[in-house]
């Protein structure tokens, strides 16, 4: 069976506490582990949440605050002990080229461990920037007082064939992929379409939405998108300190997730200003049904198990 969750190992903004560490996160999808924003300590969460560095096949990164980044030395350094020959490509806004170099070479490495180096220009526009096996890669600019970026994965439209139109129509065996790739056969019965056999359903999605103040590029992001994990540093009673230092309330991440039709949405990346965060899930319940407050070590499906009948 495959295996598709959101792996929280920080949710932490600038400052970490006792209970959370620096922002950070892995994707697992089937055969792909994301890294996203490696933040200070990431090799360390990685470890206790049981995920393996050097199985990871990407890293994005939406901007280079400390929160975000200082954690990539470690991953890197841990891909060298572990002797990675894969190449792993990590993404990164272009215009932050001079920090990803600080980064990459602040420490006696012997970079042995393939890196293939993904500088983006992102607009508020999404575009895909990469293909990770069956999934692609989107890219949308953010706004913040550093260059920011967010990121989309999605996959493809799956297929599922139903096994009792088949057999009426008296296809089994190889004809069936050739149905797939071809749109339509001759069967023993006539010919056969696609539809007449099979239904179509969307692939999953997911997207992160950091740093940021309200923004287009946001939106498009997380347009009806599975599951949107989403920044949101500060309450509403803080509102001239997020719009000051370039940030979200759990409101503006509950209006986000409803204008764009999230279907589930994962809020993090708090200020170390609140020990208690129920507050975040009202104030973002407000504007969207299904709301989860994320806390180090979270293991969140990426879409959750429809609700008994």
């Amino acid at each position: 069976m495959s295996l598709r969750e959101l792996v929280v190992l920080g949710t932490a903004s600038a400052v970490p506490t006792r209970r959370r560490s620096h922002n950070g996160y892995a994707l697992r999808w089937d055969e792909q582990l994301i890294f996203f924003d490696p933040g200070e300590g990431f090799q360390r969460q990685c470890t206790l949440a049981g995920v393996a560095i050097a199985r990871g096949t990407a890293v994005c990164i939406t901007h280079f605050h400390g929160d975000h980044c200082l954690g990539l030395p470690g991953l890197i350094a841990r891909r060298e002990l572990d002797n990675c020959t894969d190449e792993i490509p990590i993404f990164y806004p272009a215009d932050g080229q001079q920090y990803y170099e600080r980064l990459r070479t602040c420490t006696a490495n012997y970079m042995v461990a393939p890196i293939r180096e993904r500088p983006i220009e992102a607009s508020s526009n999404l575009a895909a920037v990469g293909h990770l096996g069956r999934l692609t890669l989107e890219v949308a600019a953010l706004d913040h007082r550093a260059s920011a970026q967010g990121y989309r994965v999605t996959e493809p439209e799956r297929r599922h064939f139903d096994t009792d139109a088949l057999a009426e129509a008296g296809l089994a065996g190889p004809i069936v992929g050739r149905l797939r790739s071809e749109g339509s056969v001759m069967g023993p019965r006539g010919e056969v379409k696609l539809d007449d056999v099979s239904s179509t359903e969307p692939g999953h999605s997911f997207a992160l939405v950091m740093d940021t103040r309200p923004c287009p590029g946001a939106v498009e992001l997380a347009r009806d998108v599975d599951l949107l994990l989403c920044e949101s540093t500060f309450l509403d009673s803080e509102r001239e300190l997020a719009d000051r230092y370039g940030h979200m309330t759990a409101a503006d991440a509950g209006r986000l997730a409803a204008e764009a039709n999230a279907k589930q949405l994962v809020l993090s990346h708090f200020s170390a200003r609140y020990p208690d965060l129920s507050r975040f899930a009202e104030e973002a319940g407000r504007f969207h049904p299904k709301v989860q407050v994320a806390e180090d070590f979270d293991h969140i499906p990426l879409r959750p198990p429809a609700a008994p009948a």
